[in-house]
């Protein structure tokens, strides 16, 4: 009697191990998209909340440090966005993103803008503080967003050899 030729191929057993093998190996592939995709939001909005803070942080920064109507440093606010012409009137700011004349930006709605300014003695850079003839003021403007997002920065408006007397170059 002839000897039994073993036929070509895959066994049963063999093929149900490699449809294992693939479908394990697909089920974590899947689960590092299906993470990346849902979170792939989360840096846009990050940068997009920190270009706000920084839109905002640079136009306070740029206003006069006295009021040029009362010569005080914080008189406080003075109606509208579009009217503030001072540091100071920014203290208390809550909004969503505006522009400069306080339109609204509505592709920017699901943010909100907070900011203080606090002029107090306990306002200190550097060893100067708001005692002496340099006067100090800390901005802080905090940026909330989409997908918990927070970003809050700070900077300092200073005003060297300056009174409240009424110093026409201080203003």
């Amino acid at each position: 009697m002839p000897a039994r030729r073993r036929a070509p191929g895959f066994t049963l057993i063999e093929v149900i191990i490699a449809i294992v093998i693939v479908g394990i190996s697909l089920a974590a592939v899947m689960s590092v998209f299906i993470v990346t995709s849902q979170h792939s939001a989360d840096p846009m909005a990050r940068q997009q909340a920190q270009m706000i803070a920084e839109a905002y942080l640079d136009e306070i920064l740029l206003k006069r440090f006295y009021d040029p109507d009362t010569s005080t440093v914080c008189p406080g606010p003075e109606g509208s966005r579009s009217a503030f012409d001072n540091v100071c009137d920014y203290n208390g700011l809550s909004q969503a993103p505006t522009d400069q004349t306080g339109a609204a930006i509505s592709a920017l709605s699901a943010y909100n803008v907070a900011v203080t300014v606090d002029s107090g003695a306990g306002v200190s850079l550097n060893g100067l503080n708001n005692t002496g003839v340099t006067r100090v003021l800390l901005v802080t403007v905090a940026v909330t967003g989409p997908n918990n997002t927070n970003v809050t920065l700070s900077g300092y408006r200073t005003n060297y050899e300056c009174n409240t007397a009424g110093d026409p170059e201080c203003k």
